[in-house]
């Protein structure tokens, strides 16, 4: 089985340590480094219709198969926490952009959600879906906070920070507030509800909140990225 070391506490990357024979597979834009002992694949795994499934969740098309022996080195593009997460035959539902890598009996598949959740939670009409045997590799998008619900237990999660619940629990999407928040307190009107037994992953920090945050200190017009001298 393969070995792994998450290293960091704010801004954290994991180690993998893979033997002869052993299979990963995760998203090239989040692998930072190899061993050149390791061979790597780019595959559309599950085939063309497993692909496309990925591409409508927001997910990569293609993914890189990384085969030992050797080391490899994975982290996600901001910072907050990396998720182990083992399926055991238990699925999970995430956002795709949450996506490290996963071990070979892992399967990525997509699901259709709600047709609100899938709008609103800002992931299309589709979301990432996880199963089968082995460990799963996800990060948070700032704070992590994890949250284990007894049976018949809810709560309420702003849409653009749900990151992860297990699959099985009742879900739906209600609006919370009105116009006036919308307007002047800029708070997402969107919630979803989510009912126990299960557990839910949470994340403090969206990719529009930080983008918005960086706006006033991005030099007058500039986007963003770099800009080569004219």
């Amino acid at each position: 089985m393969p070995q792994y070391q998450i290293v960091g506490q704010d801004i954290q990357y994991v180690k993998v340590y893979l033997n002869s024979g052993e299979k990963i597979f995760g998203d090239a834009g989040h692998l930072l480094m190899k061993t050149a002992s390791v061979n790597m694949q780019t595959k559309m795994r599950g085939g063309l219709f497993g692909a496309l499934k990925r591409e409508l969740t927001g997910g990569t098309f293609f993914v890189t198969e990384l085969n030992g022996p050797g080391e490899a080195v994975f982290a996600g593009i901001f910072p907050g926490k990396i998720v182990q997460i083992p399926l055991n035959g238990q699925g999970i539902i995430a956002e795709s952009h949450t996506f490290l890598f996963a071990e070979d009996g892992v399967n990525y598949d997509s699901q259709m959600a709600r047709l609100s959740v899938g709008i609103l939670g800002g992931e299309g009409l589709f979301l990432a879906r996880f199963h089968g045997n082995g460990n799963l590799f996800i990060h948070s998008y700032g704070g992590l906070y994890i949250k284990d619900l007894a049976p018949g237990e809810i709560i309420q999660v702003e849409a653009s920070h749900l990151m992860a619940f297990q699959e099985g629990m009742q879900y739906s999407v209600s609006r919370v507030g009105g116009l006036r928040s919308l307007l002047f307190a800029h708070e997402g009107l969107f919630f979803v509800t989510l009912q126990g037994p299960g557990r839910v992953w949470i994340h403090s920090l969206t990719a529009e909140q930080l983008a918005s945050a960086l706006i006033p200190f991005l030099p007058s017009g500039q986007q963003g990225g770099f800009q080569l001298p004219i």
